[in-house]
């Protein structure tokens, strides 16, 4: 034994117990009504942490993980890709991770079907951050980890996730409510117009009155971006799906082309309207019903059951003013409308009314289907 060891012995023997220090780094307040809500939307926690298993079982108690399944370090490194991916939806903590793993982890949650975001501010982060769906770091993070986010949060606070997540849901909704609009008006009009142009001894409406529908019809379908959202299209995530939309654009596009062609035979062979007169009716009945079903289309629910946003109401009467109010101008006259009688009127009327009554019970069916995977 050598003289230093003679001396720290001595040392330890002689020394006088104070006290202890203990350090604590507890989470902000509110976190787990934060993540509480986060999960209330679909949207679930899992931490991934380098701490060992105990500790990070406690923190994730505190946020409100009851009895988390946990996974360390060591049982990842025997698992093969095929077993992480079973394991890791169930499993809400990864503690003691090596650097090195945590992308593995991103990965074999996105290998099992999910979504993933994924936060962090280290630069051992960075590889994770590049393998998430989204990369979110803070403000006061290193610059590896910022510039591997997609995201940089400002507020240092997760509650920035919660309104991040429900503003984006709702802009994803109103931008399906476009697209289903946009193209199921554009088949049924083109199916409604090649059909008209093989049994029409002239053109159903001329180039530029068919520029003018393109414009009115399009001012309702841009305020969709300021359209309320209702609560069941908010409460769960939603992905794309391309054979739902084309399912819709079949249905609600036959619907608009079936009444295009009772207007077709009202005109003609009811009303025996002249060439004017033919092409100012169905313009009316063009804008006005691509404006309603606006209304209609834009909710799951019964139209009458779901308030759109003032903007989008607004511009849906002022289009419909402007429709009716054209044939009757002289600007309506240079663009080759007439004024119509009021028996013409009254049959315009009939038939927008068992459109949207049409479309509202083509709505109903076909969520009742169950075909509503992709909205």
């Amino acid at each position: 034994m050598g003289a230093t060891d003679v001396v720290s012995k001595a040392q330890e023997t002689a020394m006088t117990f104070l006290g202890l220090l203990v350090f604590a780094d507890p989470p902000k307040t509110g976190i787990a009504d934060t993540i509480a809500a986060l999960k209330g939307l679909g949207v679930s926690l899992k931490m991934v942490t380098g701490d060992q298993a105990l500790v990070a079982a406690s923190v994730g108690r505190q946020v409100g993980l009851a009895n988390p399944q946990l996974l360390t370090g060591s049982d990842l490194r025997g698992m093969s890709d095929d077993a992480l991916r079973k394991r890791a939806c169930d499993v809400d903590i990864f503690a003691e991770i090596e650097p090195n793993q945590k992308d593995r982890i991103i990965l074999a949650l996105r290998a099992s079907g999910n979504v993933v975001g994924y936060l962090g501010d280290g630069i051992n982060d960075a590889p994770a951050l590049h393998a998430a769906d989204v990369g979110i770091s803070v403000d006061s993070a290193v610059d590896v980890a910022k510039e591997a986010a997609d995201l940089v949060l400002l507020e240092h606070d997760l509650s920035v996730l919660l309104q991040g997540v429900r503003e984006g849901r709702t802009t994803f909704a109103n931008t399906l409510k476009y697209v289903f609009m946009a193209t199921s008006a554009n088949f049924g009009n083109m199916f409604s117009m090649a059909g008209a142009s093989l049994f029409l001894p002239f053109l159903p409406l001329l180039p530029k009155q068919i520029l003018l529908t393109n414009v009115l019809t399009d001012i309702p379908e841009m305020a969709i971006a300021t359209d309320r959202v209702d609560h069941e299209l908010i409460d769960r995530p939603r992905r794309w799906d391309i054979p739902f939309i084309r399912r819709f654009m079949l249905t609600f596009g036959f619907v608009s082309s079936i009444f295009d062609y009772l207007t077709f035979g009202l005109l003609l062979w009811v009303l025996h309207s002249t060439t004017g007169q033919f092409r100012t009716g169905w313009f009316v009945e063009s804008v006005l019903s691509a404006s309603l079903i606006v209304l209609v289309i834009r909710t799951r629910r019964p139209c009458h059951t779901s308030r759109p946003s003032s903007t989008l109401l607004i511009a849906t009467l002022l289009t419909g003013l402007v429709t009716l109010l054209l044939p009757m101008t002289p600007v309506g006259t240079v663009l080759g409308f007439e004024p119509l009688p009021a028996i013409f009127w009254l049959a315009l009327a009939g038939i927008l009314s068992a459109y949207v009554a049409a479309a509202e019970l083509a709505k109903r069916r076909f969520y009742a289907r169950g075909e509503n995977g992709g909205w």
